[in-house]
C-alpha cells in the first residue's frame, strides 16, 4: 500500500493512500460474505443466496459503499501504523465518497485522500526570565472578628420587644401584599405577598425601601410602603416599576447575643476555648491568603507564558476541551439538583460549546506551554512523590468511591504542574502588588464589598484547622478520580483523565 504524506495547516497531516487491487478484491469478497450471512431473502436459505440475487436485492451501489467504508477504515489504520503517525481524533475524508463508490471496481486499485489531526508542534520562544506582576493577598485580622460576630448573630436568642417601635437590627414577622402603583385596581404582584414572613431588618434585605418602611412601626401596625423595583430586577415585568406594599407588623423581636467566651466557642465549634477558636480561624485565613497569592502568581506566569507560544491547535483538541468545559457546567448544575437533561437542550449545548471555544484554546495553549517547559528542562515527578500524595489522599477520603489508577494519574499531572510553575517563578521575576491594584475600579469595588460582608456561613469552625497544603492537587485529584468536576485552580492544565471522565457526561445530556 502506497502512502504519501502532506503537511496541512492546523496540525493536520494529509494522506494520499493507494489501495492495491488485491486489497480491493479481498474487501469486496468480505462484504459480500457478510451480506450473504445476514440476508433473509424468501426462497433461499440464509447463507445460501446466490451472489447475483444478492446484488440485485441490495443494489451494487450499496454493496460498493459498504466496501469503500471498510477499505477506508482498514487502510487508514494500516497507513498510520506504516508511517508511524500518532493521530488524535477521527479522520477527515478529503475525497468525495460518492465518487469513490462510482470509481470502485473489485480487483482494481483505488486512491483516496484523508486528513488526520496530530499532536501540535510547539515553539516556546521564551520561558525563562519572565517578568510579571501579581496581587499579594494579606491576612486581615478583622476577618476573624467579623466571622465570630456572624456566629454570635446565628446563635442569638430572639426576645420579644415591648415599649418601642421597630429599629434596624430587629427581627420581625410580617404579612404583606404588593401591587404595582402605576395602574388602577392593580392585581397582586405574583409572588409579592406572604403571611407570617420572618424578616431581619438589615440593609440590603428585600427591595430597597421595604425595610426602611418597617422601621418605626409597632406590633399590630399596618401601613403602605411605596417602593421601586430595581432596574436590574430579575423579573423584567417588574424591573424599574413603582409598587406599593401593604405591611402588617405582627411580631417584633430583638437579638440577644451570647457572650464571646469559652462557652460560646464550645457551642459553635469543637474547640474548648475562644482562644483556640480564634487561633484556628487565623490559621485558616492566613493559609487562604497565602494560597490566593500563590494562585495569583501562577496565573500571572501562565498568562505571560502563553504570550510566547507559537502553535497550531488541531480542531480535535479544541472540540474535546470545549466539550469538557460544557460537561463541567453540566456536572455543577447536576450537583445542585438541577435536571440538566431537561435544561440543557441540544441548542443550548451547541451555544455553550461555541462560547467555550476561546477559553478552550487558551487552556490548551497553557497546557502545551507548560508541557514544553517540562520537556526542555527535563522536569518530572519522582514515583516516591506520587506514591506519598496518593497514599495521603486515599487515607483522607477513605470510604469514597475513588479510582486509584485515575487518582494516581491526576496527582502526577498536578504535581508536575506545580513543579513547572515553581521552576518558572524561580527563573523569573514576580513583583507582588497590593491586593486590588491590578483590578479595574469596578472589580475593586466589588472585591471591597465582598470583603466587608464575608460569607461566614461557608466557614465551619469545626473544620477550621483543615490543612490548606496543595489545595489544587487534592481538590482536582479527588474530584477527577471520583467522577466529579475537576476544579480549575489558576487555570491549571486540565488532565486528560478528567476530560475523559467529563466526555460521557456531555454526550449523555444530548441523548
Amino acid at each position: 500500500m502506497k502512502v504519501t504524506q502532506e503537511k496541512l495547516p492546523a496540525s493536520q497531516v494529509g494522506l494520499e493512500i493507494e489501495i492495491t487491487p488485491e486489497m480491493s478484491k479481498q474487501a469486496y469478497e468480505k462484504v459480500l460474505q457478510n451480506f450473504t450471512r445476514s440476508a433473509n431473502i424468501p426462497g433461499f436459505r440464509k447463507g445460501k443466496v446466490p451472489r447475483q440475487v444478492l446484488i440485485q436485492r441490495f443494489g451494487a451501489s450499496r454493496i460498493k459503499a459498504a466496501v469503500i467504508e471498510d477499505l477506508i477504515e482498514d487502510s487508514l489504520k494500516q497507513a498510520l501504523e506504516q508511517e508511524k503517525i500518532e493521530a488524535i481524533g477521527n479522520f477527515e475524508l478529503r475525497s468525495s465518497f460518492e465518487e469513490l463508490v462510482n470509481q470502485f471496481e473489485p480487483g482494481s486499485a483505488l486512491t483516496f485522500s484523508a486528513a488526520v489531526d496530530v499532536s501540535p508542534a510547539v515553539q516556546l520562544h521564551q520561558y525563562t526570565d519572565l517578568k510579571v506582576q501579581a496581587e499579594e493577598v494579606k491576612f486581615d485580622p478583622e476577618q476573624v472578628d467579623r466571622v465570630l460576630e456572624s456566629y454570635r448573630n446565628r446563635s442569638a436568642t430572639l426576645v420579644p420587644v415591648e415599649g418601642r417601635p421597630a429599629q434596624m437590627g430587629d427581627v420581625t414577622v410580617v404579612d404583606f401584599v404588593g401591587r404595582l402603583a402605576d395602574t388602577d385596581d392593580a392585581p397582586e404582584i405574583p409572588g409579592g405577598s406572604a403571611e407570617d414572613f420572618q424578616l431581619d431588618l438589615e440593609e440590603g434585605r428585600f427591595i430597597p425601601g421595604f425595610i426602611d418602611g418597617i422601621v418605626g412601626m409597632n406590633p399590630s401596625d399596618t401601613k403602605e410602603v411605596a417602593v421601586t423595583f430595581p432596574e436590574d430586577y430579575p423579573e423584567t415585568d417588574l424591573a424599574g416599576k413603582p409598587a406599593v406594599f401593604g405591611i402588617t407588623l405582627k411580631e417584633l423581636k430583638e437579638k440577644e447575643l451570647p457572650e464571646l467566651d469559652d462557652d460560646f466557642a464550645q457551642d459553635v465549634s469543637e474547640f474548648e476555648t475562644l482562644a483556640e477558636l480564634r487561633e484556628s480561624l487565623e490559621s485558616r485565613f492566613k493559609a487562604e491568603a497565602e494560597q490566593k497569592t500563590k494562585n495569583n502568581k501562577e496565573q500571572a506566569l501562565l498568562d505571560e507564558l502563553v504570550k510566547h507560544i507559537e502553535v497550531e491547535i488541531p480542531e480535535t483538541l479544541v472540540k474535546q476541551e470545549a466539550d469538557y468545559m460544557v460537561a463541567q457546567t453540566a456536572m455543577q448544575l447536576s450537583q445542585q439538583g438541577i435536571d440538566v437533561k431537561q435544561m440543557l437542550t441540544r441548542e443550548i449545548i451547541d451555544q455553550l460549546r461555541q462560547r467555550s471555544r476561546p477559553e478552550a484554546i487558551t487552556r490548551i495553549q497553557r497546557t502545551l506551554a507548560l508541557g514544553e517547559v517540562a520537556k526542555q528542562e527535563s522536569l518530572k515527578v519522582e514515583p516516591d512523590e506520587i506514591n506519598a500524595k496518593v497514599k495521603e489522599l486515599m487515607a483522607d477520603y477513605a470510604g469514597q468511591d475513588v479510582d486509584p489508577d485515575r487518582l494516581r494519574q491526576v496527582v502526577e499531572e498536578d504535581l508536575l504542574k506545580e513543579k513547572i510553575l515553581a521552576w518558572l517563578e524561580a527563573h523569573g521575576t514576580v513583583e507582588l502588588l497590593p491586593e486590588g491594584s491590578l483590578q479595574s475600579e469596578a472589580d475593586a469595588e466589588t472585591s471591597s464589598e465582598t470583603a466587608e460582608e464575608p460569607n461566614a456561613e461557608a466557614i465551619d469552625p469545626t473544620t477550621a484547622t483543615v490543612d490548606a497544603e496543595a489545595i489544587t492537587v487534592e481538590e482536582t485529584a479527588i474530584e477527577a478520580a471520583t467522577d466529579l468536576t475537576a476544579t480549575d485552580s489558576a487555570d491549571a492544565p486540565d488532565s486528560e483523565s478528567a476530560r475523559q471522565t467529563a466526555q460521557p457526561a456531555a454526550e449523555s445530556i444530548e441523548e
